[in-house]
């Protein structure tokens, strides 16, 4: 098949960029290709909410801006922070016109939150499933556009590409149909990557099952232009046994900025030892903190202490977290929340410029797949949304201004000849090893020792899966184990590579300039 615009993902990027699209060239086609329901992303799960400065009597652009820089610990690209600062009303705006809902105060002004590595309360949530709420009511509009076409259960195998002597191209994906197990060639005249992030590469994680690192793999094996993979941010997940591990769920970073104290069983408030803005402290401060408290003790979790908070106004503020502690036998009036830091978000990806153009030619990225210069070392709460939505109107900016038509070209076509199917008990063996591999040699702190030993090991995991992957059927647990394979190979290679200690990033061996939080 052939498609004007190609976009991979469904969640606030790919569906905002398609609704531009949509409403622009009402006579081109655009194809959202999902490999889940069309609803499952990580915007989905996006608790706390999206960052826009909105109350310029008590904060300003100038404000959001030093502390998005703060955040990502001198490595952010200045001119990007400030643009996406200042675009963020406009965005935001256009949420509000199709229909999106922020929770308000008794003076109809917008409720806004704060969260760690914010100077002000400048978060817009819709209680605590912000990222449900937008999606929703995208979806709604998308749903009204006719010359959308959205592709549930369908799986981007790989990009199809071809290099002249300038400057490598994209013309399309190869489509795996789960339902039907062919793969479709689809041609498309620009391909948007907005496949969401990396989590499932560590297993315990805040990310659906379906973040396997698909857009960031399928750019790296057509040689584009990949960095900062080394800046894993970690988060709170309600601590579990390792036995029942799969039903761990975030407890959202706003908790915190709501004024809940994280404690040691001992009952002490350790973030005052590690920083002045205590709870409040950017995220990489935070993991890396409690990463040191439990080593120190020995322990397995650290608390989050909601007790002398308003209870009433807790429940009506994070009804989702509430309900999900209550039915575990927590009551947060009295209980603590025991939690653990776990993979929660890249903030490197797929290179793209300010237009969210990537090394590759008619290939764009958008949302967590891309790194855009605006995290830096470390994500500043709730600048993903954000990101999201300032990302993908420059795309479509961009492909606006461009020629309809992609140069022609002839396209092998994929076919799904092998007969053999992989034993899924295989494929699950493969990736718990490379999941345990990641979590004990590349996880919130890290040293050379392990990072040689795990480049040998994802090394050996790759050319295993790669031989597996050419004899058998291509399926949807094969390619996301070899996704994930890709992705780990990034994360190491350029930890490796980083030789100083920024934001998320810390390796014991490099030179300490500054002591570990």
């Amino acid at each position: 098949m052939e498609t004007n615009y190609l976009i991979i993902g469904s969640g606030i990027a790919g569906l905002t960029l398609s609704l531009k699209l949509a409403e622009k060239f009402p006579e081109r086609t655009i194809t959202v290709v999902t490999k889940a329901n069309e609803d499952e992303s990580n915007t989905k799960y996006a608790q706390g909410g999206i960052a826009v400065v909105t109350d310029k009597t008590k904060d300003s652009y100038k404000k959001h801006i030093e502390d998005t820089l703060i955040a990502g610990d001198d490595l952010c690209d200045r001119d990007i922070v400030e643009m996406v600062v200042k675009d963020g009303n406009k965005r935001l705006d256009e949420l509000l016109t199709w229909g999106t809902h922020f929770d308000k105060n008794y003076n109809g002004d917008f409720n806004l939150g704060k969260e760690g590595g914010h100077s002000e309360n400048r978060i817009l949530h819709h209680k605590d499933i912000t990222g449900y709420e937008i999606e929703k009511t995208l979806l709604k509009q998308v749903h009204q556009s006719s010359n959308i076409s959205i592709l549930t259960h369908h799986f981007a195998v790989d990009l199809i590409s071809s290099k002249n002597a300038k400057k490598s191209s994209c013309f399309g994906a190869y489509i795996l149909d789960q339902k039907t197990g062919n793969i479709i060639t689809v041609k498309a005249d620009n391909t948007v990557l907005a496949t969401g992030g990396i989590g499932q590469v560590y297993g315990h994680t805040t990310n659906p099952i379906i973040a396997t690192g698909d857009g960031i793999a399928m750019a790296f094996r057509i040689n584009a232009k990949i960095s900062d993979m080394e800046f894993v941010q970690f988060q709170f997940l309600r601590h579990f046994t390792i036995k029942i591990i799969k039903r761990l769920f975030l407890i959202s970073e706003a908790v915190r900025g709501f004024g809940a104290y994280l404690r040691n069983k001992n009952g002490e408030r350790f973030m005052l030892n590690y920083d002045k803005r205590a709870e409040l402290a950017s995220r990489d401060i935070v993991s890396q903190s409690i990463y040191n408290e439990l080593k120190n003790s020995g322990d397995s979790c650290v608390y989050i202490d909601c007790t002398h908070l308003n209870i009433s106004q807790f429940k009506s503020h994070f009804p989702n977290i509430y309900s999900k502690c209550l039915s575990e036998n927590i009551d947060i009036e009295k209980d603590w929340i025991p939690v653990v830091p776990v993979a929660h978000y890249i903030c490197g990806g797929i290179d793209v410029n300010k237009f969210g153009e990537s090394s590759i030619k008619n290939l764009y990225a958008c949302g967590e797949c891309s790194r855009t210069g605006l995290h830096g070392a470390n994500r500043l709460a709730s600048n993903s949304l954000l990101e999201a939505i300032v990302f993908a109107h420059n795309i479509f900016l961009s492909l606006s201004n461009k020629k309809e038509s992609n140069s022609a070209i002839e396209i092998i076509n994929l076919t799904n000849n092998n007969t053999e199917l992989l034993s899924n008990d295989i494929v699950d063996n493969y990736k718990e090893k490379l999941q345990s591999l990641m979590r004990n040699k590349v996880g919130i702190i890290r040293n050379n020792k392990d990072l040689q030993t795990a480049a040998k090991d994802v090394n050996q995991l790759s050319e295993e899966v790669e031989q597996l992957y050419k004899k058998h059927k291509t399926t949807l647990p094969l390619c996301e184990l070899r996704n994930m394979i890709n992705v780990a190979f990034l994360i190491i290679n350029q930890s490796i590579k980083r030789k100083v200690n920024k934001g998320g990033f810390y390796n014991l061996d490099n030179i300490k300039e500054k002591k570990l939080h």
